[in-house]
C-alpha cells in the first residue's frame, strides 16, 4: 500500500463511537493514573500539570487529586478557545478522572515497592500512552498537552516535543524539593513520555 493510498484510508476513515470514545477515556486515563501512581509512590515527578502537581504535593499539605485538577483550571478558558467545548468537557471528565483514580491505585497497592528506576522509566511509559489514547478520543489531561496540541495544529509543532520543552521548566524546578538523583531520573523519564507522543501523534496520521 502506498503512501497516498494509505492518507486516502485514514482520510474516509469513520469516526470513534461514543461508546468508543467513554471507552478510550477510560482507559487513557486508567494508564494515566497509574503511571503517575508510580512516580508518586518514589517521590518522582514528571513535566506538563501532572508534573507540577506531583512537585507541590510534595511541598503541601494537599492530595495529588486537588492539586491536579486545581493546576489545571487556568487552562480551560484556552482550551474552549483552541479546541472548542467538546474537547474541553473531555479533558476536564479526564482530569477529574486521574484525580478520582489516584487513590484508588494506593488502596489496591498499599505495600507496593518498586524501583525508583523503574517508577521513572515505566510511569511516563504508561502515562505518556495514557495521554496518547486520550488525544485520539479528542480528550487531554488539560494544562500544557492544550498548548502542545494547540500548536502542533496552528504552527505544525509536534506535540510531543512542544511538551518536552514545557517539562524542562517544571523537572529543573524539582531541584528545590527532590534530591538530584531524582531529578535526574524525572528528566528521563518525561523524555520517554515525550516520545512516545511525538512517534505516535503527528498531524495527518490518525483521524478520531
Amino acid at each position: 500500500m502506498t503512501a497516498l493510498t494509505e492518507d486516502r484510508g485514514l482520510a474516509t476513515a469513520p469516526p470513534h463511537t461514543r461508546a468508543e470514545d467513554v471507552a478510550g477515556v477510560l482507559v487513557g486515563t486508567w494508564l494515566a493514573s497509574f503511571g503517575l501512581f508510580l512516580l508518586h509512590s518514589t517521590g518522582a515527578v514528571t513535566g506538563g500539570t501532572a508534573g507540577l502537581a506531583l512537585l507541590l504535593s510534595y511541598a503541601l499539605p494537599v492530595p495529588f487529586g486537588v492539586l491536579f485538577v486545581a493546576v489545571n483550571l487556568p487552562f480551560a478558558a484556552l482550551a474552549v478557545r483552541a479546541r472548542g467545548w467538546s474537547f474541553t468537557l473531555r479533558s476536564l471528565v479526564a482530569v477529574l478522572a486521574v484525580s478520582s483514580l489516584a487513590p484508588l491505585h494506593a488502596t489496591a497497592m498499599p505495600q507496593l515497592a518498586v524501583s525508583p528506576v523503574y517508577a521513572a522509566l515505566f510511569g511516563n511509559l504508561a502515562a505518556g500512552l495514557g495521554i496518547l489514547v486520550l488525544f485520539r478520543h479528542r480528550a487531554s489531561l488539560g494544562g500544557f498537552g492544550v498548548l502542545a496540541l494547540l500548536l502542533q495544529e496552528r504552527r505544525g509543532w509536534r506535540a510531543g516535543y512542544v511538551q518536552m520543552a514545557l517539562d524542562v521548566v517544571v523537572v529543573s524546578a524539582s531541584l528545590a524539593v527532590v534530591a538530584p538523583p531524582v531529578a535526574a531520573l524525572s528528566a528521563a523519564g518525561a523524555v520517554v513520555l515525550n516520545l512516545v507522543l511525538a512517534m505516535n501523534h503527528r498531524p495527518g496520521r490518525y483521524r478520531a
